[in-house]
């Protein structure tokens, strides 16, 4: 598994939006990017200025997916048939880690990729520690037994700061999830508005 190395509250701030829609958040408070240029008054953004951003927002989102790997999964969605946007987000949320944080099992993506790498989830019984692992529609995620009592799942389940999409079954007793029906990007709950067409745009140059 690649490392993630940068602050993700960085993302929120080069970004200017609070992309996981999190409290703490320091958009919440700084609005400006960081660094001691952050506030200096932007002028018009180009188009390839424009479609990087929606890349980085989206790449960011997930964990900050390595470039290598987000490149990987766009080359895929320019195969599958259908629009190339809406297969990018598809493809994105049967990510196992988008599927355990969607689920409420933890409380944020970044979270959801420890907790898989560290052996906290099985898949249709079997154990799984690879983050990106894709999932099919049916496909059970369960988190094992001796880390469903972690205070981190329980406290992650009990937070008002989520609801859980449509498109996944989860059974929070059991603790357990399956995809229904890939989703459409409009029945996806990003906090902020992602274009993942610009994204095709980006990578189509």
């Amino acid at each position: 598994m690649s490392k993630r190395i940068q602050a993700k509250h960085k993302i929120d701030r080069r970004m200017g939006e609070n992309i996981w829609g999190r409290p703490k958040s320091p958009v919440n408070r700084r609005e400006y990017g960081p660094g001691e240029h952050g506030q200096r008054r932007r002028g018009k953004t180009s188009d390839y200025g424009l479609q990087l951003k929606a890349k980085q927002k989206l790449k960011g989102y997930y964990a900050n997916i390595s470039e290598k790997q987000f490149r990987r999964i766009y080359d895929e969605a320019q195969r599958l048939r259908g629009d190339s946007s809406e297969n990018l987000i598809g493809l994105l949320e049967r990510r196992l880690d988008a599927v355990v944080y969607r689920a409420k099992f933890v409380p944020t993506v970044f979270a959801a990729r420890q907790f898989i790498s560290h052996g906290h989830v099985k898949v249709n019984g079997r154990r799984a520690n690879i983050p990106s692992m894709r999932l099919k529609v049916g496909d059970v995620v369960e988190v094992r037994d001796k880390s469903k009592q972690l205070a981190l799942v329980l406290e992650a389940i009990d937070s008002p700061e989520r609801d859980i999409p449509e498109y996944l079954d989860v059974d929070h007793k059991k603790l357990t999830a399956s995809i229904s029906r890939v989703p459409a990007l409009s029945e996806v709950p990003y906090p902020v508005m992602m274009e993942p067409n610009l994204v095709i745009e980006f990578y189509s140059r």
